[in-house]
């Protein structure tokens, strides 16, 4: 299959339970076939095994879980499976840069707990992708407005007052960032 024309099943899947709430088991291979048809070279019946086998590999990992209720099967996100869907909802973020720079410093700070390791270390990579820089591990500075952007990433990556963004008028020595940023 062509690079270009890969198509990520589980963020199809899961955006698909994500859109519907929770859905029926019956619901779900056909719409989920509909969208995947644009497999190109792939057999029909390969299609479904490979489905098939991405839903069993998303109950294993918690990301999806069967719920019964009057004796049907529904499919639902968990909480992992819904963090997992904003990772990938959130990894094309980009910050449109001004001309000019207001001379105000955006600082984003957290503190996430350690059970959400894989969380934190996410928001740390966006972050870096994005252009920030690292003062500290839980401490990242960047020079233009990005408050939309953060507002963004705690909702999507259910942070709250996890992470705080601010707005400072200065930051002791920071010839080194106007360097770095090219102010």
């Amino acid at each position: 299959m062509d690079e270009n024309k890969k198509i990520n099943i589980q963020k199809i899947i899961l955006s698909t339970i994500a859109a519907v709430g929770i859905m029926g088991v019956a619901v779900v291979a056909p719409n989920a076939l509909q969208v995947l048809g644009q497999f190109s070279g792939k057999k029909k019946y390969s299609r479904k095994i490979y489905i098939n086998k991405t839903i069993d590999k998303m109950l294993r990992e918690g990301n999806i879980e069967f719920v019964k209720k009057k004796d049907k099967k529904f499919i639902c996100l968990t909480e992992r499976g819904k963090e997992k869907l904003a990772k990938y909802e959130l990894g094309d973020l980009e910050i449109k840069k001004p001309k000019r720079w207001d001379e105000k410093w955006r600082v984003v700070v957290f503190d996430i707990k350690e059970k959400r390791r894989s969380t934190r270390d996410f928001l740390r990579a966006t972050l870096n992708k994005l252009g920030f820089v690292k003062l500290q591990n839980s401490v990242w500075v960047f020079p233009y407005d990005c408050e939309e952007l953060v507002v963004m990433l705690k909702a999507g990556l259910f942070l709250g007052k996890d992470v705080l963004y601010m707005k400072v008028d200065s930051i002791e020595n920071d010839k080194w960032l106007k360097e770095v940023f090219g102010l």
